[in-house]
């Protein structure tokens, strides 16, 4: 049974179990409107008892007709008239019947001289069943006349104005009752309900009132601690630029457990990176995809890769690298993937690296590509294919001072291996050393 059924049926027994006094006039005429007010004959409490029992059934027909029959009695007074129609509206919110049901309310509301409880229940569950039904001008309407008949209201009959207001988009005009209703329950010593701190947050956010965020954020952690108030409160930080703070609650609720979605742990990775933790970032990234919680996907081995790189393990950056490359045919990749392979010199596969970049095409620095091909080039003694590599970048003004420096570089080194290459001219062997045929003839 929901918590509103609840309230409803408490509302009709109460209603029944008023005194119940017979209909005989009383000996003072000036008190007689006010008995008759709340008087309720046994005849007809018992009617109303029975049809308590056939609701309560779901024998809802019979309920029907047994409330007709009793609206036409004659002799009724105004209050068990107003009885009749609120156990009819009863009936017709069980049977999900919400706009009958507000029509029986109102019947209740058009009799005179209602006592103070029956009027402000009335109105306070009319006012909930024009939420049902989303009608929430009309419930704003009703609230404000139950407002009006109460001298102090209370803080669930304030959050209720505050609840349609807030419905309505009137954000600044709801913060009025919220506040005040959240203020009364503090000053009373009680803990604000989860629902109606909930209410302000949304609304601050809504404004992008993100500091005034914090204070209720933290006081649901305080009195409702969940692990997704922890994130919404790094979340805060986050639009507020704190990305220190964001980091250090984002990392706790990891070491918890309770980042379970892709999109949380890539989030955390990308805080590890901002904040010059490269390593952190690529180990969660790696046990996450190992794990086949986070996708394998061209952005996230693109993540992967590139924290890897900036963690100089450039050994672990090559296999994201590769995949990602296969992957989209990117040319960029092609060419983050021929640094890694230039840093651990391995210069077969940066030049086969660079190569496929080219192929690619929408590069945006071919110069830089063919300077990398070159030094590959280089470095497996292909020179003239090195050459051509260095004067290909050397066409291009960012790289030309670069380029032609290789490029003399290489020239030196061809004309070394010429030198090396160079047969020795051949000499016939002498016979006897000239040398020694002088040092003898001196002797």
């Amino acid at each position: 049974m929901d918590r509103f059924k609840s309230k409803l049926i408490g509302a009709v027994l109460s209603g029944l179990l008023l005194a119940v006094v017979s209909g005989q006039a009383s000996a003072q005429d000036n008190e007689r409107k006010t008995k008759e007010t709340v008087a309720m004959s046994q005849q007809v409490y018992e009617k109303l008892a029975e049809i308590q029992e056939m609701i309560e059934a779901k024998d809802y027909a019979s309920a029907q007709r047994a409330i007709d029959e009793l609206k036409v009695r004659k002799g009724l007074s105004d209050y068990e008239r107003a009885q009749i129609y609120n156990i009819n509206a009863y009936s017709y919110y069980l049977q999900e019947r919400y706009a009958d049901a507000i029509k029986a309310y109102d019947q209740v509301l058009a009799q005179p001289e209602l006592p103070e409880a029956l009027l402000l229940s009335t109105l306070k569950t009319k006012a909930q069943l024009h939420f049902t039904q989303e009608d929430y001008e009309s419930a704003l309407k009703v609230v404000r006349q139950l407002l009006a008949a109460i001298p102090e209201p209370s803080a669930d009959v304030l959050m209720i104005e505050g609840q349609a207001l807030f419905q309505l988009t009137r954000y600044d005009e709801a913060l009025v009752p919220i506040k005040t209703a959240i203020e009364m329950y503090r000053d009373q010593g009680q803990t604000p309900r989860e629902n109606w701190l909930l209410l302000l947050r949304v609304i601050y956010f809504e404004q992008k009132e993100y500091e005034l965020m914090i204070g209720v954020v933290k006081e649901l952690i305080a009195y409702y601690p969940k692990d997704t108030y922890i994130l919404t409160l790094a979340g805060i930080y986050s639009e507020l630029g704190d990305t220190k703070k964001q980091l250090a609650l984002t990392e706790v609720l990891y070491e918890k457990g309770m980042l379970n979605t892709a999109s949380h742990i890539t989030n955390l990775a990308n805080l590890y990176l901002l904040h010059g933790l490269p390593y952190k970032a690529a180990s969660v990234l790696d046990k996450e995809m190992k794990a086949n919680i986070v996708e394998s996907n061209e952005r996230n081995l693109r993540l992967l890769s590139q924290a890897w790189y900036q963690a100089r393990e450039d050994e672990k950056a090559i296999p994201p690298l590769e995949r990602a490359a296969k992957l989209t045919g990117d040319g960029e990749l092609y060419i983050r993937l021929a640094q890694a392979h230039l840093n651990l010199e391995n210069w077969s596969e940066a030049s086969s690296a660079v190569e496929k970049a080219q192929k690619a095409g929408g590069l945006k620095r071919n110069d830089t590509a063919n300077i990398m091909l070159g030094m590959a080039l280089f470095n497996q003694k292909r020179l003239e294919q090195a050459r051509r590599a260095f004067e290909r970048a050397a066409s291009d003004s960012r790289s030309k001072r670069a380029a032609s420096q290789w490029i003399a570089y290489v020239d030196s080194e061809l004309k070394r291996r010429e030198l090396m290459n160079q047969a020795l001219p051949e000499s016939a062997p002498r016979e006897r050393d000239e040398l020694l045929d002088v040092i003898e003839d001196q002797g």
